[in-house]
C-alpha cells in the first residue's frame, strides 16, 4: 500500500461516514428535537456529535496535498493525530458527557479503522477527485486578485453588491446548482474551458482547492466564490438564493445551456 491509497481510503472513508451519520440524523423525527423545540433528544446526541467531529477529521486529513503526500509511516502518525486532535467550532467543548462520549466514540472508530488498513496492507479504493484545504496566505491571496479583477467586496459579489450588475452576468436561482442536470452542465462547460483546478473561498469554514469534478457553486449555509489562475470567470452563491456567473464561464453557459431560461434570477 502506498501513501496516495491511504490517504484516498481516509477521505473516502471520512465523507461517506459523514453522510451516513447526516442521513441517520436526518431520519429522527422534528430533526432530534424535544417537543419544546429547543432541546435535543437523546437519540440526536448520540449521532450529531460524531458528524460534527468526523467532519473536523476530513478537514485536517484535507490539509495535506494529495500531490505532496508524506511517506506512508509519516502518513499514518498524521492520521493517526488527525483522529485524537481535530477540532472545530462546533466540537469543542462538548456540551456534556452524551456529546463527548459519541465524538471519543468516532475517533475510536477512525483510528481502528486506520490500523485495519495498515495491518492488511493489501488496500483497493476508488479514486477520488483532488481536495486541498488552502493555506491562509493562499485563500488572502486569491481573494486579493478576485477583489482586483472582479470587484469582489469582502467575499461577496453580484447581485448582493450595492453597483448595479453588470451585464454580461449571468444570474440563475440556486437550484439550478442543486439540479444534477444543472450542476453537470456547469462542470462539462469549465471542463471544456480550462479543465484546470478551482479555488473555493467561503463565507466561513475551510476554503479549497479542488478539481472540476468537485467544484459545486451551491450556498450551503455559507455563501462562496469560485475561479481558476486564469481569472478569465467567477461563480458566487448567496443566501439570498442566486448563483451568479461572470466572464468567460457566462458566456459559454449562455451559449450553451439548451434550457437556461427556466433557471434564470428575476429581482
Amino acid at each position: 500500500m502506498d501513501s496516495a491509497t491511504l490517504h484516498v481510503a481516509a477521505r473516502r472513508y471520512l465523507i461517506e461516514r459523514y453522510d451516513e451519520l447526516a442521513r441517520r440524523y436526518a431520519a429522527l423525527p422534528n430533526q432530534g428535537r424535544a417537543v419544546d423545540g429547543y432541546h435535543y433528544r437523546p437519540e440526536a446526541w448520540r449521532i450529531f456529535p460524531r458528524y460534527n467531529v468526523v467532519a473536523a477529521i476530513l478537514e485536517q486529513v484535507e490539509r495535506l496535498d494529495p500531490d505532496r503526500l508524506p511517506e506512508l509511516s509519516g502518513l499514518v502518525d498524521v492520521l493517526v493525530e488527525a483522529a485524537d486532535t481535530a477540532q472545530s467550532p462546533f466540537t469543542q467543548p462538548a456540551s456534556n458527557k452524551a456529546e463527548a462520549k459519541a465524538m471519543a466514540e468516532e475517533r475510536r472508530l477512525f483510528r481502528s479503522t486506520l490500523q485495519g488498513w495498515v495491518t492488511w496492507g493489501d488496500l483497493r479504493v476508488k479514486p477520488l477527485a483532488y481536495r486541498r484545504v488552502l493555506t491562509p496566505a493562499e485563500s488572502t491571496e486569491r481573494q486579493e486578485h478576485l477583489q482586483q479583477r472582479w470587484g469582489l467586496v469582502g467575499r461577496s459579489w453580484h447581485p448582493m453588491l450595492a453597483d448595479p450588475t453588470p451585464p454580461d452576468t449571468l444570474v440563475l436561482t440556486e437550484a439550478s446548482m442543486w439540479d444534477e442536470q444543472g450542476l453537470a452542465q456547469v462542470r462539462a462547460t469549465l471542463r471544456e474551458m480550462s479543465g484546470g483546478r478551482v479555488t473555493e473561498l467561503r463565507e466561513y469554514g475551510a476554503d479549497y482547492l479542488v478539481d472540476v469534478e468537485m467544484f459545486a457553486p451551491q450556498y450551503t449555509g455559507a455563501e462562496g466564490v469560485w475561479s481558476d489562475d486564469t481569472l478569465t470567470w467567477i461563480a458566487f452563491a448567496s443566501h439570498e438564493g442566486t448563483v451568479a456567473f461572470g466572464g468567460h464561464l457566462a458566456a459559454a453557459l449562455e451559449a450553451t445551456w439548451a434550457d437556461l431560461d427556466q433557471w434564470r434570477w428575476s429581482p
